[in-house]
């Protein structure tokens, strides 16, 4: 095992705007790194209050991201987990508000002896702590510190990063700072002074980046990385571009083809064997050349921000390429489908011509008539339908009232005086990964009271689900407070619906699947979250082949 005083640390920095792809390029550095034999872990850093991103908004943050130990995290743990081998924890996402309570616990329990409690050791040091325990056996640990630099809330994370050198020797760490080069068109010429300033910034809190990856849409000349070299204190080999590419997963090899990962592990004076790439370039090949062209419908309610179904979003591309498919995502917002409009009719026209509709998780009452009408009219037409958390439990109220004649069947969750409450709030539950029972009111807090994380399930011999899994027991993640209500099992089982996927103790429902139909299937899980581009989950890689039949039963070829 490899001792934390010989890990070498990775701080990836981002400057001039938000959303230029840290979290890309801190797992594809993993990833190159993987690929030379090392072991890896990544941890992100997050500057925001709250304890973390469960309670937030979709539309605000985007999606929150589930670890096995039940952790909600921010989504860049989700390129993290789908690039690397690293199976990530709590420990691999921490928020200022997170820091800051761990601090007030320890300053109120007496551990700080009547100091003063200040930024500068106490909250800094509290970050150190936290980015050693995560480089505890691995040989690199590649650290993301979100937001920009220059926002006052990222202050005390790169105060930490900058007194880390110091504290672990300056071969031990390399400062990535990732920034924007745009093109200007109507001069045809790329700016670098965006790049000159946040380097300035950055220099002016301590910190020299060594190298810099530089986001543009265009390939940086010899003569443009010259300057930033000469303006921003780098040699000119670790100025990086960073160009935009057609699919994600290029950007590892995109990188490796600029040299950052020899100058990584140059500065980081780490010996490693010759990258071994064949993998990556194998997936890029296959996602440029598809056999065919399959349709899938999501119909949600957070489609303005397609951040908000990342994982999701990718799980669906990684079923096409294992069916060697490119899979084409048309986004319909439910509460559109809610009114009979002839603008709603237009969009049940969309549904006829996918070739599958899937309807992800979500919480809250808007939009729900939406998602079951779409549940519906996939039952009904015998399109491949694939419902997700929420999506399960629309599929159930949605057979209830219209095959299991329980008018007005619902949730408790939108409806608390529904006459069949077939989902409702599980109040206790056994929860493995604290090995203790959970106990849960509508009073209870909203953050952390969820079913979290991953929960054993056993699948019913012959189904689709076992026939997809090729095992008996699987283990997935969830994310939700209501449940399938046991009391209306046998009603629903007598009409045709099948629970195929049960708790080992038999109680909780996790896989709904129906007789007379193709290809229809609801999951309490949210299996999205383990997927990966060179392992497709068995539910998308399954779903999508249905989609792929349904098509060419229905004649319906996709140019």
């Amino acid at each position: 095992m490899t001792n934390r005083t010989h890990t070498k640390f990775i701080f990836i920095t981002g400057g001039v705007l938000s959303s230029l792809g840290k979290g890309l390029a801190a797992a594809s550095i993993g990833a190159l790194l993987e690929s030379r034999g090392l072991r890896i872990t990544l941890q992100k850093l997050d500057p925001y209050i709250n304890v973390d991103p469960g309670t937030m908004n979709p539309f605000q943050h985007g999606e929150v991201f589930v670890t096995d130990d039940g952790a909600e995290t921010d989504l860049d743990l989700g390129h993290y987990e789908r690039y690397t081998n690293a199976r990530l924890t709590q420990l691999n996402n921490f928020t200022s508000g997170r820091i800051y309570h761990s601090v007030i616990t320890k300053e109120r329990r007496g551990d700080y002896l009547g100091k003063t409690v200040q930024v500068i050791p106490h909250v800094t040091d509290e970050i150190k702590h936290w980015i050693r325990e995560v480089g505890t056996d691995v040989d690199v640990a590649i650290i993301e510190i979100g937001g920009t630099v220059g926002d006052i809330e990222s202050l005390p994370f790169l105060e930490a990063i900058r007194q880390f050198r110091a504290d672990v020797g300056k071969n031990n760490v390399c400062y990535i700072h990732l920034t924007l080069v745009p093109y200007i068109k109507t001069s045809g010429e790329l700016k670098t002074k965006p790049t000159q300033h946040s380097v300035k910034e950055l220099r002016s809190i301590g910190i020299q980046p060594d190298i810099l990856l530089c986001r543009t849409e265009r390939d940086l000349s010899e003569e443009i990385k010259g300057k930033i070299a000469l303006f921003c204190n780098v040699p000119k080999d670790a100025v990086i571009t960073a160009v935009d590419v057609e699919s994600i997963y290029e950007v590892p090899l995109r990188f490796h083809d600029e040299g950052l990962d020899d100058r990584i592990v140059e500065v980081l004076n780490i010996w490693t064997r010759s990258p071994h790439l064949d993998q990556w370039r194998d997936l890029v090949h296959r996602i440029r050349h598809p056999e065919c062209t399959v349709t899938i419908c999501i119909v949600g309610k957070y489609i303005d921000l397609k951040e908000s179904y990342k994982s999701l979003n990718e799980a669906l591309a990684h079923g096409g390429i294992a069916n060697n498919a490119r899979v084409i995502l048309e986004f319909v917002d439910s509460e559109d489908l809610e009114q009979d409009t002839p603008a709603a009719q237009q969009l049940f026209e969309r549904l006829t011509v996918c070739d599958g509709i899937l309807v992800p998780g979500g919480f809250g009452a808007r939009g729900v008539e939406g998602k079951i009408r779409a549940v519906r009219f996939a039952r009904e037409h015998k399109a491949p339908f694939f419902g997700i958390c929420l999506g399960m439990q629309m599929a159930v109220i949605e057979f209830a009232r219209h095959v299991g004649e329980m008018p007005h069947a619902n949730s408790t969750e939108f409806n608390p005086s529904t006459p069949y409450p077939v989902i409702y709030l599980m109040t206790e539950w056994f929860n493995p990964q604290r090995n203790m029972t959970i106990v849960r009111t509508q009073q209870s807090d909203k953050g952390g009271t969820m079913r979290l994380g991953a929960y054993p399930c056993v699948l019913q011999e012959g189904s689709r689900a076992a026939e997809a899994y090729q095992t008996r027991e699987i283990s997935e993640r969830h994310r939700h407070r209501y449940e399938f209500n046991n009391d209306f099992r046998d009603r629903l089982e007598a009409c045709g619906m099948r629970f195929t996927g049960l708790s080992r103790d038999g109680q909780l429902v996790e896989i709904i699947e129906l007789e007379d139909h193709p290809w229809f299937l609801g999951c309490q899980f949210h299996p999205e979250f383990k997927s990966r581009p060179m392992s497709a989950h068995p539910l998308f890689r399954a779903f999508i082949h249905a989609a792929l039949q349904f098509q060419q039963n229905s004649k319906r070829v996709v140019a």
